[in-house]
């Protein structure tokens, strides 16, 4: 069993920073992929960040310049560092991982529960 949770979410003005975090836990040989999707009221879950094993990073155009995600893989976390937050951020984060876990040969997605991230305008 895997779980991943999430914290740093909250309530921020426009041009505020935030900092989500995601720790990964359970029976973990690997995590490949890392990354941070949003979904906003009536829209589709969208990704915001992704980084590879390696530290290879993607980036939606909307974000770029003012997000920025890192890993610790000795630690199993993922961060997502939000500066110059606006209000079309607004939205619940959701933490994604690529896992193997132990006696598997096969890696598999989870997900975390979310963390809302509200910018008041």
């Amino acid at each position: 069993q895997v779980q991943l949770v999430e914290s740093g979410g909250g309530l921020v003005q426009t041009g505020g920073s935030l900092r989500l975090s995601c720790v990964a836990s359970g029976s973990i040989f690997r995590i490949n992929a890392m990354g941070w999707y949003r979904q906003a009221p009536g829209k589709q879950r969208e990704l915001v960040a992704g980084s590879t094993r390696d530290g290879t990073t993607n980036y939606a155009d909307s974000v770029k310049g003012r997000f920025t995600i890192s890993r610790d893989n000795a630690k199993n976390t993922v961060h997502l560092q939000m500066t110059s937050l606006k209000p079309e951020d607004t939205a619940v984060y959701y933490c994604r991982a690529v896992i193997i876990l132990y006696g598997r040969g096969l890696e598999d997605d989870y997900w975390g529960q979310g963390t809302q991230v509200t910018v008041s305008s």
